[in-house]
């Protein structure tokens, strides 16, 4: 079974009857754990997340284990000074993120504030890396009520279809002609290597 598979099989549980235990589930589930998951998700580490939500580190583990023995999964790997996530996390943290962003919609019923908007750039992990503090800047600049988010490239043009994504980054050449595609930027790739190294000699340049 798949990451996506465990998740739906986690989060939507059928009773023998065929209904949806929706409530039961929630209810047997403490929905701050799901705010603690994005927390140590988003700030790659224990302790920044128990900086971000003022708790203490233990009781940040404490929550990603309880959420353990919900998801059949590990959810994180410690890795050097912080944790990485596993694929079943990164998946999850879709579901998790979306379904945050909407309570929070929900909770704006006055509209007492400018309500935030999302803006989802899918990339790859390399062209993320050379593009997205780029455009992070210019959003916090000249649109501070966006929210950004980016997700990794799975499958391009689903995401697309699926509006899973609003735009995709990448240097993978577009031939579908349903989707609109533009030159971002171009560069050229260079090779390294030490001086007098016997694979490159004159011809090879040429």
């Amino acid at each position: 079974m798949d990451s996506n598979n465990q998740i739906e099989t986690c989060l939507s549980r059928k009773s023998s009857e065929g209904k949806p235990q929706i409530f039961t589930t929630l209810r047997n589930i403490d929905l701050n754990l799901l705010t603690i998951f994005e927390a140590v998700y988003v700030h790659k580490g224990i302790v920044n997340a128990a900086k971000v939500l003022n708790l203490t580190p233990s009781a940040i583990s404490q929550s990603i284990q309880k959420l353990r023995v919900i998801f059949p999964d590990p959810l994180f790997i410690r890795k050097g000074q912080g944790v990485t996530p596993t694929a079943f996390a990164m998946h999850l943290h879709e579901y998790i993120s979306q379904g945050l962003e909407s309570i929070l919609g929900a909770l704006d019923i006055e509209g007492s504030y400018d309500k935030q908007r999302t803006i989802t750039i899918a990339t790859t992990p390399s062209v993320g890396a050379l593009v997205l503090p780029v455009i992070y800047r210019a959003i916090k600049t000249h649109y501070p009520q966006l929210l950004l988010r980016n997700p990794p490239i799975s499958d391009a043009e689903n995401q697309l279809s699926q509006f899973q994504t609003d735009l995709i980054i990448d240097n993978m050449f577009c031939t579908n002609r349903t989707v609109q595609h533009h030159v971002l930027f171009t560069d050229n790739m260079v090779l390294i290597c030490r001086e007098g190294n016997p694979l490159l000699s004159l011809e090879d340049d040429r």
